[in-house]
Parts: C-alpha cells; structure tokens; sequence
C-alpha cells in the first residue's frame, strides 16, 4: 500500500495524477508519519467508530485512520486529487472517498444518528466555517479531532472569551490543545506551525440560554466593538446608554470596565441573561 507520508511516495503519486497543488485549497500535507500517527491515535477512533474525514488530500491520514475506525469517509474537495486519492485506499473497502465541498455536504445523511468522529488537517481558511456547520445542528459528531493553525488551535482553546470561535467552540465542545505540529512535518511547509485539537462534543450546549443562535449572535455584535468597555458597547447596542448598562452589567457580576476578549462562557451567559 501506498503510504503518501513518506514524501518521496508523495512526490510520485502527485506526479503520476498530474496533480498541481493549488494554494486556494491550503493543500499541506502531513509527512511525518510518527505525527501522523500521533494524530490519527488523537481522534480515538475504535473499529466501532465511524470517522469523517475532512480534507483527505492524498489520504496521508485517511490509511491512518482506516487502520482504527470500522468506516471512513474521505471528502475531498479537488476532483484532480480525487484519483490519487481512490488509488491510496483502493485496498480498503471500508474508506468512502467522496468528492464534495465540505461546507455543502450533507453529513447528517451520511451518518444519520450522529456520534461520528470528525478528523483532518483543515486548511486554514476553512477554519471559522468549518465549526458551525458540525457543531449548530444536531445530530452533532461525538468529537473533533482537527490539524489547525496554531494561532486558531490557541483562541479556541483559550480560558477566557478570546473570539467569537472561542465562545461557539466552547458552547458545544470541549477543546483540548494536544500538541504543536512544525511548519517542517507539511509539504509544502506552511509559513507558521500547526496544532493538533480535540474536542469532545458536549451532550448539550455549556450555557442555558435558550436560542444559542441568538445568543452567539449576541456575542458577535458585542465582539464589534472588541476595544470597547462593556457598557458603552452594550449601551448603544440596547439604546439604554452606558449608565444603565453599567448597572445590568453588575448586576451580572461583571465589572463595566471590562472588554468582551475578557469574559468567561459563564460570564457570557451572565451577560446575555441582563440584556437579552
């Protein structure tokens, strides 16, 4: 079997596909195979868990994957990948290639009950569409174990409300910093480190809010004026002006002095509850 984490595989299997890399697809593949095993280890997939695999590229850790999951599928997005691809896995009858655009595929049709476990090395720019669309509907995956930039990996791991991802990763998941991955483990390098990032799924959203939707949509209008105090953003957003606002904030158990990069989920929710 063909193992794309050794680079010279690699080499040959894009030169025999004809396949050119193209930027717009963060296409960096993993060719460390002692981190890519570390990786696959990371998902906690078992031969009875089902594994959807984000950005298979030329299936560096879908073969990883295949040897601990009872069913895999691959989505690929680049149809001149898809054929290099198919020939990687074309011994293991459990692996699904599938050729879509993640952010359109449906997944709840190709895992119906849910509870799958969602892995891959996600090209940067994917990154702040990606969560939304596994985690803000049900059924939701069971975990999350995601190759991010390190920079993304650190904001939603962070104990604090860092950025709206922050507070909508940790609305519904558990995220986990499991280690840095250097620019040199990828080729092409990337010009900044990576990091690996588990979440386990929460069997129901982290605040009591009622409409998580509105209440993260709270957060991004707060989040717009991110230099701002509390109460002066809170005070123009609900028309009460920044005196009143100040007292709900207390009320809260929030000081009004505050920035939203400085609140906790709990003190999120607080906060949501006084002016919702």
């Amino acid at each position: 079997m063909i193992d794309p984490a050794d680079r010279d595989a690699l080499f040959d299997l894009l030169h025999r596909h004809h396949v050119t890399l193209k930027h717009r697809f963060g296409q960096n593949f993993l060719v460390d195979p002692v981190l890519r095993d570390l990786v696959a280890d990371a998902a906690g997939a078992t031969e009875e868990d089902d594994v959807l695999e984000v950005g298979a590229g030329a299936g560096t850790l879908t073969i990883a994957l295949a040897k601990r999951a009872r069913r895999v599928v691959a989505v690929e997005l680049d149809r001149e990948m898809v054929p290099a691809l198919r020939e990687v896995v074309r011994e293991l009858p459990h692996v699904e290639v599938v050729q879509a655009d993640i952010l359109r595929y449906d997944v709840a049709a190709a895992f119906p009950g849910g509870g799958e476990i969602v892995a891959g090395n996600i090209p940067y720019n994917l990154t702040g569409a990606l969560i939304p669309k596994l985690l803000d509907n049900e059924p939701r995956p069971k975990r999350l174990s995601l190759v991010v930039q390190k920079e993304v990996a650190e904001r939603w791991t962070s104990e604090t409300g860092a950025s709206v991802a922050t507070v909508a990763v940790q609305v519904f998941a558990i995220p986990r910093y499991v280690m840095t991955i250097p620019a040199s483990a990828f080729e092409p390098q990337p010009r900044v480190d990576s990091a690996l990032v588990t979440m386990e799924v929460r069997p129901r959203p982290a605040v009591d809010v009622g409409d998580t939707t509105a209440f993260l949509k709270f957060v991004e209008a707060v989040f717009q004026q991110r230099r701002k105090q509390l109460a002066g953003t809170l005070g123009r957003m609900h028309g009460i002006g920044s005196s009143e606002a100040a007292a709900r904030l207390r009320a809260a158990g929030v000081e009004p002095e505050r920035r939203p990069q400085t609140l906790n989920l709990a003190e999120w929710e607080s906060v949501y509850r006084g002016f919702a």
